[in-house]
């Protein structure tokens, strides 16, 4: 997948689920967010992955009972995708002949005269 974020930009969750976590994580699938910060993030039990930043939630210290003591950590940013406002141009793209793929041609069948 690739991770072409950048601050400011609209995302929509599509992944708020949490595997053995009982603490609410704030986000919600469907909902849309804007992007603060993006980058890569390490984290001692997750790993390292690129991560995201949302304006509309800060999650303060990670400090709780079940929490890892980072601050204001990152969701991966495979949690979200990019908002699309017009579907349809998107898929247009997709048709779209691109400059380093020649345009495919079509074999037409001559008219049989019988």
């Amino acid at each position: 997948m690739s991770y072409d974020f950048h601050v400011g930009q609209k995302v929509v969750c599509i992944d708020d689920k949490f595997k053995h976590v009982s603490i609410d994580q704030l986000i919600r699938k469907g909902t849309i967010y804007t992007i603060r910060w993006v980058g890569e993030y390490t984290h001692y039990v997750d790993g390292t992955f690129i991560g995201v930043k949302l304006e509309e939630i800060h999650r303060g210290n990670d400090d709780g009972p079940e929490g890892y003591g980072a601050a204001d950590m990152p969701y991966r940013a495979t949690r979200f995708r990019p908002l699309v406002k017009d579907k349809i141009a998107t898929l247009r793209k997709l048709l779209a002949p691109t400059p380093d793929a020649p345009a495919e041609k079509v074999k037409v069948k001559k008219t049989e005269k019988v």
